[in-house]
């Protein structure tokens, strides 16, 4: 596993780090905790020292299940690792937007709780929508966080792309963010420029969604049925055939030592020297292994990547 800077913070960070989403929504699948837990200890022994979590990686009746099984997978290796989560959004109140001071405040307390941790190391903005969420009295109480030693940085993790790229790069340029974690894959490249900006900015960049939800595992074919519930069954047979043939054309990346779509998928978003390191999320141990792997793999040449982008047809909806 290779290490690189995540901007402005200084903090050293693997390359590949593990998301957690999957450990509590379903939206992938049921996945039972001791396979959760594997693939935290699997991914420590990797080298992978990042973890992204969130308060709604949860269910309608509770929030913050990753939380709690990522507390419990870390153990005594919390000082060890870098921990990323969230706050606006809880999965008991229906996703609705909270972004003020006194939801900040209690959301960083119960998420503290749920890590068995004194601290966390970036507490993002989750997916807000649009500026109008956000209100003012949110950037003192994140100060009097980071005062009190309950967090370190502050970032944005983006979606809605169209409507909130200007936010993030003002909040980067006023320095009121230190990293933002945004959608990019092979599938939808949309945040190109704004990746570009931040590199400049100095602002760590976190890239998410860089198995486009499941398309780039190598599971996906053009028969494939999602059973009601799973996160992609909202896609027509149509667009999910155009999904696959995308990917197909895309198989040339698959090489020598890049043996899978997955390895290929986060190699080609390493390439991108901006970015300070891509998240996978993984069921299991083997899949966050397969996705490690890609940090010691060579990299693409500019052939490859001027071949993979020629190839590039439109930007696939983030989840």
């Amino acid at each position: 596993m290779k290490y690189r800077t995540l901007g402005r913070t200084g903090l050293r960070c693997s390359e590949v780090g593990l998301g957690t989403w999957a450990f509590a929504s379903q939206v992938y699948g049921a996945v039972p905790e001791p396979d959760a837990l594997q693939a935290i200890h699997s991914a420590i022994d990797a080298g992978i020292n990042f973890f992204d979590t969130a308060p709604m990686y949860g269910t309608s009746e509770q929030d913050g299940v990753a939380e709690e099984i990522l507390g419990r997978g870390l153990g005594h290796n919390r000082d060890a690792v870098i921990i990323s989560s969230k706050f606006g959004r809880n999965p008991t109140d229906g996703n609705k937007p909270n972004f003020h001071a006194q939801r900040c405040v209690k959301s960083v307390e119960d998420s503290l709780r749920r890590l068995a941790t004194d601290h966390i190391d970036i507490l993002f903005f989750h997916s807000p929508f649009s500026p109008d969420e956000i209100h003012d009295d949110v950037w003192a109480a994140l100060e009097r966080l980071k005062d009190a030693g309950k967090i370190r940085f502050t970032g944005h993790s983006i979606s809605m792309f169209r409507e909130t790229e200007k936010m993030a790069r003002d909040w980067a340029t006023e320095r009121k963010i230190d990293v933002v974690q945004v959608v990019y894959s092979l599938l939808n490249r949309e945040a190109r420029n704004l990746i570009d900006f931040l590199g400049k900015e100095k602002v760590g960049i976190v890239a998410r969604e860089s198995l486009a939800n499941g398309f780039l595992s190598g599971t996906v074919n053009r028969d494939t049925r999602f059973p009601p519930g799973h996160l992609n069954a909202r896609y027509s047979r149509e667009e999910i055939i155009e999904r696959v043939e995308q990917v197909e054309r895309l198989s040339f990346l698959v090489r020598d030592e890049i043996k899978s779509m997955p390895q290929a998928a986060m190699r080609w978003v390493l390439d991108h020297s901006e970015i300070s390191l891509v998240l996978s999320g993984a069921k299991n141990p083997e899949e966050i292994l397969e996705c490690a792997s890609a940090s010691d793999a060579t990299g693409y040449s500019a052939e490859e990547i001027r071949k993979a982008d020629s190839l590039h047809q439109k930007d696939f909806q983030a989840a």
